[in-house]
């Protein structure tokens, strides 16, 4: 964090009140306090995937949050009517952090309604639900997973779109990541080593990658963690901690979450770091939710990801995503609609900045944790100092002439009817 010299008394008290969210937001940890410990996946995979996991209500009461609730609301409750107070009703940075306060206590609530009917409605609250329309008359994330899925299952036959084999050990892996990031942020700016305490192959943190010590990767799984996780996520984590008046753009929100994720897969598409596999990673876990969401219980969703052939302990891995905090009848953890979300709304949002000639927005979306409703209040506070544009900035957002050329055609192109092109085509494809 930077220090407080040279800013004058607006500046600090802008800088204390977000000092304070930063400071309060510290114990909560959404995923900790959601996920199912390791005895209840070994007595799953015991049972062969015949049995219900026997998590309930009373299941949470005995992993109790690490953080007092009714204290932390208050304190969140305390912080924002100080920022009405000091910068009153209607100052932009002021309704920005009165927002992530009120956000905060949501989730607070959420934790505290964990294995209840409650935990599942405050979630589709602030991550959305499957069954969400994007804009009046659009289809609905639910409509997208399934035709995303079409559009895979088409492509899936073929032999010659066979994933690369997974040659490259941790070691290998750490090395080539490494490397590449340093190119992009210099030498010691992101570290990245190997750990064993991870579930996943990878994890981002502040400043650092972790690689799962036994995990496998090939050179286009390299390729998408440089861009997801260090371009986007390291990325935004330093431009955040970057910033000298708001800190509270290094700490995301659920709100932020959507936008972050959504700039991760963005940025894998433009880089061509994506592929089937993976998209298909993403539609699955859309379908499940809203599966879930349409009254699936735990072992209905765990038998739609051994369709999609997964086995016995990956089919586990991602039911228990979709129904960690709530029960294996109970309404998902919608959390996971992030990804393809995220997308849509940042790829519909650089789309129309293109059309209106409002290049200069987009790479504000990289100075720190933000959310998408509160970038042009971010365009005034970058304006009037309070806010620093991004220091770390991936190459294709550097360069905006190559982006906005793709997005112009790409503006162009959507209103063509593909039916109609279809029709046209279909003696020539």
């Amino acid at each position: 964090m930077s220090s407080h010299r040279g800013l004058d008394g607006y500046q600090l008290i802008v800088r204390a009140l977000s000092d304070r969210i930063v400071e309060a937001q510290t114990p909560i940890r959404v995923l900790d306090a959601v996920k199912w410990d390791d005895s209840i996946r070994q007595g799953f995979l015991k049972a062969k995937g015949k049995a219900m996991p026997p998590v309930d209500h009373g299941y949470y009461l005995n992993r109790p949050l690490a953080f007092d609730s009714d204290a932390k609301k208050l304190e969140f409750q305390n912080i924002e009517r100080d920022i009405t107070r000091q910068l009153g009703q209607f100052n932009p940075v002021g309704q920005i952090m009165r927002r992530m306060c009120r956000e905060y206590r949501m989730v607070i609530r959420m934790l505290e309604a964990r294995g209840t009917a409650d935990f599942g409605l405050i979630s589709q609250e602030l991550y959305g639900a499957a069954s969400d329309a994007f804009h009046a008359g659009d289809p609905t994330l639910a409509d997208l997973g399934l035709m995303l899925s079409d559009y895979l299952n088409n492509i899936a036959d073929r032999g010659d779109l066979k994933d690369e084999p997974k040659t490259l050990g941790a070691k290998e892996a750490v090395a080539l990541l490494q490397t590449r990031l340093a190119a992009v942020f210099g030498d010691d700016t992101i570290r990245v080593f190997e750990s064993d305490g991870i579930l996943a192959d990878a994890a981002a943190g502040a400043d650092y990658i972790k690689i799962r010590t036994d995990a496998l990767f090939n050179e286009r799984d390299v390729r998408a963690l440089e861009v997801h996780e260090g371009l986007v996520h390291v990325g935004t984590t330093l431009n955040g901690l970057n910033q000298p008046i708001c800190t509270f753009l290094a700490k995301g929100p659920p709100s932020s979450t959507v936008t972050q994720e959504g700039l991760a897969i963005l940025m894998e598409v433009i880089t061509f770091a994506s592929y089937p596999t993976r998209l298909r990673k993403l539609t699955n876990r859309t379908r499940a939710i809203h599966m879930a969401e349409e009254g699936a219980d735990f072992l209905e969703v765990f038998a739609f990801f051994r369709e999609q052939g997964y086995g016995l302990e990956e089919g586990y891995s991602n039911a228990s995503r979709v129904f960690r905090g709530s029960v294996p009848q109970g309404l998902p953890f919608t959390k996971d609609l992030s990804y393809l979300k995220g997308f849509i709304m940042i790829y519909n949002y650089i789309q129309l900045a293109v059309r209106k000639g409002k290049l200069e927005q987009i790479p504000l979306l990289f100075c720190g944790k933000t959310t998408l409703e509160d970038m042009r209040t971010l365009r005034k506070l970058v304006d009037e100092g309070l806010v620093l544009a991004p220091k770390y900035l991936p190459p294709q957002f550097q360069d905006l002439n190559a982006l906005s050329a793709w997005m112009c055609f790409s503006n162009f192109l959507n209103h063509l009817s593909l039916d109609r092109i279809e029709a046209d085509y279909a003696n020539i494809l």
